[in-house]
């Protein structure tokens, strides 16, 4: 897989559509993650097919969305070698405050992957 530099504007509408929907609900899976010390890194694999990363969390046919919803953490993405383990310190400088930003991992088919962070919608 490679990765994009940037998340155009293709990706960002769509993907901005659903999170609206999802945010608080994403803010609060994120939380427990955490809570839990399950991980510090959570992440949430964006995908309109199903991929083989984390857990199916919210299907698209459920909530009219375009986009499957995945949740998954850093160590599962070391696991699966989607992050080398040489690049985890980069990666944990990169994440931003997981209680103002939601990590999210986009994945559209076998040509673009990409992370992006979105902050969550102010209350």
């Amino acid at each position: 897989m490679e990765n994009d530099p940037e998340l155009n504007g293709k990706y960002l509408g769509t993907i901005s559509k659903d999170f609206v929907v999802v945010a608080e609900t994403l803010r609060e899976a994120a939380y427990q993650v955490r809570k839990r010390k399950i991980s510090e890194y959570p992440i949430f694999v964006f995908s309109r097919t199903e991929v083989p990363i984390g857990s199916l969390f919210l299907a698209k046919e459920e909530l009219a969305l375009e986009w499957n919803i995945f949740a998954s953490y850093a160590e599962d993405f070391i696991q699966r070698k989607l992050i080398d383990v040489e690049k985890l310190e980069e990666f944990k400088a990169a994440y931003k405050d997981p209680d103002e930003f939601c990590c999210l991992f986009v994945v559209d088919g076998e040509n673009f992957t990409n992370f992006v962070f979105i902050p969550y919608p102010e209350d």
